[in-house]
């Protein structure tokens, strides 16, 4: 079945992502009473990223197109959008600089352990999901954990453990080092974007409820307020009504960083490639070291935070972070187009799998936040710092508020470093749990 969309120009589709998110803004800043109660129930950012999904889902846009087969995955590939792809990789480092400008790095620190802690739990809430998951829907489903050899599945879900710990260069590290079948990977990458991008959804839901949520787990927001009441009060005393001059010299401070970034990053995996070969290995955990993306992350946030010690940290009170936040918002848009609604029933099995390993790192984060009061701040960034890494973890971080970006982005950068490791010690716990139940 051919799945090319309605529109496959990137200008028209971009076009719609921001008709999307005007209409958002519109609505939701609207007197209209009807506005305000939806509003209220459903947060913007939410409706930000799930307009895009519900267009993919129509078929007027998508993502990714070509022939899919009759389960569903695509077997060859006609087209792809480029939209996700420049919001990722030059607006969102535009918009961590631009978020960082300002930053009030002691605050950050003050915030103390409870954002490592709740990281690292979900860390251990993925590592035992994936073993647990299987152990469950095999007293159900045997077949749908079985396999043998290459088409084991607890190679393919080897995969995810290294996506969701870390990201993208670890998913691939884990791919190479596990070998699972190439031919029934779609699946997996399927399961992937739809159990992670529902637990997007919950915890963008979240966000408009932070404050019940707070109190149910009797948080201390203390520090949290003070990081947001001083970045606040600093933007206040320095505001200032931009002139061009001013929009002119934010945006080449941000793009200035974001072609630093992209030379440096590019130098420095080429660098380790060539003279570390256990970077340069596939198979290795070190591997996630030769990814542009991370080395692109890691010196745009380390610029940002350089800048924010200059005189340049004035421009916040000419709109830097509110700049950011556009792109932010963008990016969002864009990770919501990669959301398609009719599949989320495509592989039933794989998918309760993918939902019951989410459903225990859920619940290891809500017990551990309950345990030491973390605020839901803490809880949704230790979260999407390991599911999401970098791409996601500072738009959840940002929408609490623009000032806690970087904390978002700084426990994503931790993912990559520990993504592989942590994959791998999954993968042969899953391994042990399989062999278990197949005797």
């Amino acid at each position: 079945m051919d799945t090319t969309p309605f529109f496959t120009q990137d200008t028209i589709v971009f076009g719609i992502l921001m008709l999307c998110l005007g209409f958002v803004f519109y609505t939701s800043n609207s007197d209209n009473k009807f506005w305000k109660k939806f509003y209220k129930i459903i947060p913007a950012l939410l409706m930000a990223y799930m307009l895009p999904a519900l267009f993919t889902t129509l078929g007027i846009i998508s993502p990714e197109w070509g022939i899919e087969n009759e389960q569903g995955e695509l077997i060859e590939v006609l087209g792809k959008s480029q939209a996700y792809y420049v919001a990722s990789r030059f607006l969102l480092p535009a918009a961590l600089v631009l978020m960082t400008l300002s930053i009030d790095l002691k605050a950050v620190f003050n915030l103390g352990p409870k954002a490592l802690i709740m990281f690292l739990t979900g860390t251990a809430g993925i590592i035992i999901g994936g073993p647990i998951a299987i152990l469950l829907v095999s007293l159900v489903s045997p077949e749908t954990v079985g396999g043998a050899d290459f088409n084991a599945v607890w190679r393919g879900l080897a995969t995810l453990a290294g996506s969701w710990i870390g990201g993208g260069a670890n998913q691939a590290a884990m791919l190479e080092i596990y070998k699972f079948n190439q031919a029934n990977y779609a699946s997996f990458v399927i399961v992937d974007i739809v159990v992670a991008n529902i637990w997007m959804a919950i915890l963008l839901f979240g966000i408009g409820k932070k404050e019940k949520i707070d109190k149910w787990l009797k948080a201390d927001t203390s520090a949290i307020e003070e990081l947001k009441e001083k970045v606040s009060s600093y933007g206040a005393k320095i505001s200032r009504n931009p002139s061009l001059t001013d929009l002119m010299v934010i945006l080449g401070i941000a793009f200035t960083v974001v072609g630093i970034s992209h030379w440096g990053a590019e130098g420095m995996s080429t660098f380790l490639k060539e003279n570390i070969e256990s970077v340069a290995n596939p198979k290795s955990a070190m591997s996630s070291f030769g990814s542009k993306f991370f080395w692109m992350i890691s010196i745009a946030t380390f610029l940002g935070i350089i800048l924010s010690f200059t005189k340049l940290k004035t421009y916040e009170g000419a709109g830097a972070s509110k700049i950011g936040s556009v792109f932010i918002y963008i990016l969002v848009a864009s990770i919501g187009m990669k959301m398609d609604l009719t599949k989320i029933l495509d592989n039933p099995g794989l998918l309760v799998v993918g939902l019951v390993w989410m459903a225990t790192h859920v619940l290891l984060l809500v017990i551990m936040a309950k345990l030491i009061k973390a605020p839901y701040f803490f809880l949704a960034i230790g979260s999407k710092a390991n599911v999401g890494g970098a791409a996601s973890a500072p738009v959840v971080a940002a929408a609490f508020h623009p000032s806690l970006a970087t904390v978002g982005v700084l426990l994503a950068v931790f993912g990559y470093v520990v993504g592989t490791y942590g994959a791998m010690l999954t993968a042969e716990l899953m391994r042990i749990v399989s062999e278990i139940v197949a005797v």
